[in-house]
């Protein structure tokens, strides 16, 4: 962790994406727990011109679709507020089969305490596998939707 208490994001960075970058969140409670941070940063999605908001929207569900694959959990949650950090970012949370049952009904941050969610910290030691694994996926996702020249008028299945 950086002196500030806060993880280094270089450490927790997966990879560059086109409309910004991909990071592992400082909390791990939940497996797979990742961020899109927009770059450059504005205040709101809807700050952005149309076609810029669809770029980041296409790239917060392919890192939602690489947390699945590799992470295999049930559900991918995916949330955008900028209510208390005000720049563009997505939250994009694994949610697992073995939750409990009244917790997987909320979002995350109404079913776990701050202190719960502050047990699992982030490590480059535990997590760099899962960074590594995100990575590589992300990357080959990318590489398929470019493959398939996806025409954005017309969602097409991976």
């Amino acid at each position: 962790m950086a002196e500030s208490g806060m993880v280094d994001r270089s450490q927790t960075l997966i990879v560059q994406m086109p409309s910004g970058r991909a990071v592992l969140g400082d909390s791990q409670l939940l497996h797979g727990y990742c961020l899109l941070i927009a770059e450059p940063s504005v205040p709101s999605l809807n700050d952005l011109p149309l076609e810029a908001q669809m770029v980041f929207l296409r790239d917060m569900a392919l890192l939602g679709r690489a947390v699945q694959d590799v992470t295999g959990c049930a559900r991918v949650n995916y949330s955008v507020y900028g209510n208390t950090d005000p720049f563009l970012h997505a939250h994009v949370f694994a949610r697992y089969a073995d939750e409990d049952t009244e917790k997987s009904k909320m979002p995350v941050w109404f079913s776990y305490t701050q202190a719960e969610r502050d047990a699992v910290p982030f490590t480059l030691e535990v997590h760099d596998t899962l960074r590594l694994e995100l990575k590589t996926r992300l990357l080959e996702l990318q590489q398929l939707e470019q493959s398939l020249s996806v025409d954005h008028q017309t969602p097409q299945a991976f």
